[in-house]
């Protein structure tokens, strides 16, 4: 693994966004379960209590610290599309997740919407490890430890938003 940054800043229609992409040889409803089932998700993320049909879980990190917290699925069309808030309050998160098929492979777009650029310090070491954990869980690697991802605050600090589509170009 090359523990490079991957993540950048994208506007949406409802603000900031770090994005990050992972490509996968696999079908869509393989990765999807990888990401939408309690199952799938431990050994590379976490676990999640709850009934997910009705629109509210509970998550929690698989860290020896973290507690668990309320998720609200907005949206979710398997095996392709989700949309949540993680946390409540202030340290809520506003997550997608997208999924395409083609050609024998899968294109994961993940993003998580920003209240600032600053904040992509924080949050694209954080998901940049997580992703590759779920490749490494994927392949048989081992998983990769989070020190490997402390140069990437650097990386992330020093984005740029795009101009909004609104914004006029010079």
């Amino acid at each position: 693994m090359s523990f490079k940054p991957t993540g950048r800043l994208a506007y949406r229609e409802d603000g900031l966004y770090f994005m990050l992409d992972r490509l996968f040889t696999a079908s869509k409803e393989d990765v999807w379960a990888s990401v939408s089932r309690s199952a799938g998700l431990h050994g590379w993320i976490g676990t999640y209590t709850g009934a997910p049909e009705t629109g509210a879980v509970r998550f929690k990190l698989d860290e020896p610290d973290a507690e668990w917290e309320y998720v609200s699925i907005i949206k979710c069309i398997p095996p392709k599309r989700f949309t949540a808030d993680i946390g409540e309050g202030d340290a809520s998160r506003h997550v997608i997740l997208h999924l395409v098929e083609g050609a024998g492979m899968t294109t994961l777009t993940f993003g998580q919407r920003l209240h600032s650029a600053a904040e992509a310090a924080r949050v694209g070491p954080f998901w940049d490890h997580y992703f590759d954990r779920l490749v490494a869980a994927r392949t048989g690697q081992p998983l990769p430890d989070r020190t490997h991802y402390q140069p990437h605050v650097e990386y992330y600090s020093e984005l740029i938003p795009p101009k909004k589509a609104t914004e006029p170009t010079t």
